[in-house]
């Protein structure tokens, strides 16, 4: 390979003086917004990571573009902050278009993408596009700009298709459909070839990318979420009763919590089941579960019913306290009050919400089928279980609950942890660095610092 030659620093902060170079992130589904709607459909973790990804590359000297589709009555452009804005492009209609049959019409924003972008006389260093929809889309506007891009799929296809075969292994046809994993896997494929670097959450993902698809370890980067310790951070135990308090807690319940979208592979189920067994045992444990839907009317959704069945199954209606999803702000103290937070998963490509639970100094349990898992050490920063074993999630929630000596190691634990490897930051530099350290021909670009 060839090296890359950089300009001397001085000239690059002529450069930057005069004008910064422009990063497109390319997320075409869900609602984007600078106060993004979470627990809407496909609306969740990833947009929380592009916003906080665009903000942090801002900081470090680009002016970022975060490329979307506009659907309902959105508008057209929307600041985010200082050097950041979004830009939504019309495809498909006005109707919301879940993020399994997106692709469809991709063409169709790609061509205004273009045009847009031909207006405005708009120059980008990279493209970095994420999760495989806006692959397809942000490969095509790197080939016509003759640009790099970086691609981060945050869910692998045939990953999840192996763990939800395993979970349900009678709705074959009914995965199919919602999931469209044939169409997705056939799309992943070319567009992990296609694409200059695929930038892989965990270690996970990074033996997936290389078993299932092929791909050769150099092209293959692994960048793992950050979170804002701006927002997420130990407080003081004054404060955390007082919050507590504010959410109507008695002072001695144990609060174990989660927060999630109610789709099957997000394991909401299990943890209930868990939480039984928790329940028989401890008399003060009560379980806080904050709910988004796949659906717009989260009261119709058919798996809430199903979830409030079990939960009156069990005989624990009056130890579960069960709501719709959080406002973003809502978030941190929400993990602050918890005395255990669950991550029940049975497919998570990662697992941002333990993370920020974690930066928050709150005891985290997830489960062996995340990502993050490989990540931690158990009982220093983290408990995990079996993601298909109620007793076993049940057991381990409990020794986080009955001894104080694990509950304060993994409080501390898990904070260090997190504050070490996961801040934005960090994130965007080592992006930064993947553009940099590239050879092939349209990877020539200087950074800005």
């Amino acid at each position: 390979m060839e090296d890359i030659y950089l300009k001397p620093p001085e000239a690059k902060r002529s450069r930057r003086a005069r004008k910064r170079e422009r990063i497109a992130l390319v997320s075409t589904h869900g609602y984007v917004a600078a106060e993004p709607p979470l627990g809407l459909p496909d609306t969740g973790g990833q947009v929380v990571y592009v916003l906080e990804l665009a903000k942090k590359l801002a900081q470090l000297g680009y002016a970022v573009d975060i490329w979307t589709r506009r659907f309902e009555d959105q508008p057209e452009t929307e600041k985010v902050d200082d050097h950041v804005q979004i830009i939504r492009m019309k495809c498909g209609g006005k109707e919301f278009i879940p993020k399994e049959y997106l692709y469809k019409k991709l063409p169709e924003w790609t061509e205004n993408a273009l045009r847009y972008i031909g207006k405005k006389k708009f120059k980008y260093a990279f493209i970095n596009s994420h999760y495989w929809d806006a692959g397809l889309a942000g490969q095509h506007m790197a080939e016509e700009l003759d640009i790099p891009h970086i691609h981060t799929p945050h869910s692998i296809g045939s990953w999840k298709q192996k763990l939800m075969r395993g979970d349900f292994p009678d709705d074959e046809q009914r995965l199919e459909e919602t999931y469209n994993f044939s169409r997705r896997i056939h799309h992943e494929n070319t567009l992990y070839r296609e694409c200059d670097m695929v930038v892989a959450t965990s270690p996970i993902q990074l033996d997936m990318f290389k078993d299932d698809y092929g791909i050769d370890g150099d092209k293959l980067v692994m960048i793992p979420p950050g979170y804002d310790d701006n927002r997420f951070f130990q407080i003081s135990k004054a404060s955390r009763e007082s919050i507590r308090e504010s959410m109507g807690y008695a002072p001695d319940a144990k609060v174990i919590s989660c927060i999630g979208r109610l789709a099957r592979n997000k394991g909401m189920d299990l943890l209930v089941d868990a939480f039984a067994v928790v329940a028989r045992k401890h008399d003060k444990a009560i379980l806080r579960l904050a709910v988004g839907s796949e659906n717009d009317q989260t009261t119709e959704d058919p798996m809430l019913k199903e979830l409030m069945e079990k939960i009156e199954a069990h005989g624990i209606q009056d130890r579960v306290i069960l709501s719709g999803s959080l406002d973003d702000p809502d978030m941190p103290d929400f993990y602050r009050a918890a005395d255990i937070f669950c991550l029940p998963s049975r497919y998570e490509p990662f697992g941002m919400t333990a993370i920020e639970a974690m930066a928050c100094g709150t005891p985290t349990v997830v489960t062996t089928h995340g990502g993050l898992f490989r990540t931690l050490t158990y009982g220093v920063d983290a408990l995990y279980a079996d993601s298909f074993d109620a007793e076993d999630f049940g057991y381990t929630i409990l020794k986080a609950l009955r001894h104080p000596a694990i509950h304060n190691r993994l409080a501390y634990g898990g904070a260090h942890k997190v504050r070490s490897l996961f801040t934005w930051t960090g994130i965007a530099q080592q992006l930064l660095k993947v553009v940099e350290g590239r050879s092939t021909p349209r990877l020539e670009v200087t950074p800005a610092g």
